[in-house]
């Protein structure tokens, strides 16, 4: 496998035959959490996000794109490998919980061989490894969740040149960690230790601001992020591309955010019930929940104002494409209330059918694509796409071959060329209950609880039932009959125990 890959590299590092300059940079900015309906320019009413809106405007608006999967790791690992949930290698969020107290932040501190999530093989290929070795610089700020520190599947490991972030997706339940990492080493901040499961003392007034004053650090990692991410790009040159990889922790819970921001979402918003945490919830408590969900996308639209600033300041911003999403749909967890902002738009966004589920608010996402001179400013394209046609559009747009994947190139789309199109969409999904869910064109079968063994496959025609509320199955027979053929056709046995799922007649 390992020879395969070598040769596969080396294509790919051969593979594109013109001047360097010509190739593009790659920003690939990824939201945690972001629900469709949370930007501005996808409907919005409440939260503002005039850099992200600009960004569209200046670009092209995705309205039929899709996650890799409904929960962070396994959605990024569908989008660096290109590989759908049939066959995906992580397709799940394991903690890799045999290594001990994974769950303890103080466990973790002593010991930091303890954070991080299970790792993927170092055979596999992510796109981060073919553009570093078709020349371009390559670099991740933010989120990793792919791999825990000093395994075969840390980034540096995975193909980025540098790395400057969280390893471990549970470190980052907080924004005030006492470290981050740089490559290979811990980066200490100046933040105090703060064990996760934490409530409201109940001796506290939870109407007071200042009984919420412990939970409000020093170092607010999504800061310190950027200003390295920011610092990255000061010191890129025209003549040398770069992909860089901004996995943003916001709006991910817990909710902690800028005090400019809550403070004026406060005003917006008006009085709130505070969140009181709670250790089922595993998040911090909070004064005003709602305005600082909202402050934290604020924040995150205001980083990428300060990118898209940063990038005209360098003279890189016309050659620079610039990808906006996010890696799953939006969080009910932690003081989140995704019905008050209508955070899954046209869809349901409510736990059952926002995160953690294959429905369309757990899986549609905002994709906002930019690449000045190239794709036609205030673009809308409604073509189906998803995650793992990233790698795929990657290779097309440098000419390079890519590992075989299950991707189709978007860049078509990008260009008003003729656009090749999906049969069908796949997901699998082997948490909350195990789920199975196809697109095709615009009917969408779903599946849920197969841990209890096979159930009856839903449909829904999403052009008369975006909501997926009427199934319709037992009027359509043929296409629920094509769906199970694809949902047979798809699956592969994971190499992880934890993955699979009996009744798809996988060994437990």
């Amino acid at each position: 496998m390992k020879v395969l890959a070598v040769s596969i590299l080396l294509i790919c590092m051969f593979g594109f035959s013109e001047k360097k300059n010509q190739r593009p940079n790659i920003i690939l900015i990824l939201a945690d959490d972001l629900g469709y309906g949370e930007l501005g320019v996808y409907g919005q009413k409440i939260i503002e996000t005039p850099n992200i809106d600009a960004l569209a405007k200046d670009g092209m608006k995705f309205t039929q794109h899709y996650a890799g999967a409904p929960v962070c790791a396994p959605s990024r690992c569908v989008l660096l490998t290109g590989q759908h949930l049939g066959h995906a290698n992580i397709r799940g969020n394991d903690e890799w919980n045999e290594r001990g107290d994974v769950w303890s932040l103080k466990a973790m501190e002593e010991n930091p061989s303890l954070e991080g999530q299970r790792p993927m093989p170092d055979s596999i290929i992510t796109v981060a490894k073919i553009l570093k070795n078709a020349g371009y610089k390559t670099s991740l700020f933010g989120k990793w969740g792919l791999g825990a520190p000093f395994s075969e599947s840390t980034p540096n490991k995975q193909g980025f040149d540098y790395f400057f972030g969280y390893n471990c997706q549970r470190q980052a339940h907080t924004l005030y960690p006492t470290h981050l990492w740089q490559n290979e080493e811990i980066y200490a901040l100046k933040n105090k230790f703060l064990d996760l499961h934490q409530s409201l003392d109940k001796s506290l007034d939870p109407y007071d601001p200042k009984s919420y004053t412990s939970f409000e650090l020093t170092d607010y990692a999504p800061e310190v992020m950027h200003k390295k991410a920011l610092t990255y790009l000061e010191n890129q040159k025209k003549d040398n591309p770069f992909f860089m990889f901004y996995a943003s922790p916001l709006p991910h819970v817990p909710l902690q955010a800028p005090s400019k921001w809550v403070k004026y979402y406060q005003q917006k918003i008006g009085r709130e019930e505070p969140y009181l945490g709670g250790k089922s919830n595993i998040y911090y408590p909070n004064h005003t929940p709602m305005a600082t969900y909202a402050a934290m996308i604020s924040y995150l639209d205001e980083q990428v104002g300060d990118i898209v600033k940063a990038l005209k300041q360098k003279g890189l911003y016309e050659n620079t494409l610039i990808i906006f999403s996010s890696d799953n749909g939006p969080s009910y967890a932690g003081g989140a209330k995704p019905e008050f902002f209508n955070s899954g738009g046209p869809f349901q966004g409510q736990y059952g059918r926002g995160k953690g589920f294959v429905y369309e608010g757990g899986i549609r996402v905002p994709m906002i694509v930019s690449w000045p001179k190239t794709i036609k400013k205030g673009s809308e394209s409604n073509h189906i796409s998803s995650f793992y046609d990233f790698m795929s559009t990657v290779g097309d747009l440098l000419n390079i071959e890519t590992p075989e994947n299950d991707g189709i190139s978007y860049l078509p789309t990008l260009t008003l060329k003729t656009q090749k199109k999906h049969d069908y969409l796949y997901w699998e999904f082997p948490e909350t209950g195990g789920q199975q869910a196809v697109r095709m064109g615009n009917w969408k079968a779903v599946r849920t609880n197969l841990h209890k063994g096979i159930v009856k496959t839903q449909l829904f025609n999403l052009t008369k039932d975006i909501r997926e509320e009427n199934d319709i199955s037992d009027s359509f027979p043929e296409i629920v009959k094509k769906a199970e053929a694809i949902f047979k056709d798809n699956h592969v046995q994971a190499d992880n125990k934890r993955f699979r799922i009996k009744s798809l007649g996988d060994e437990i």
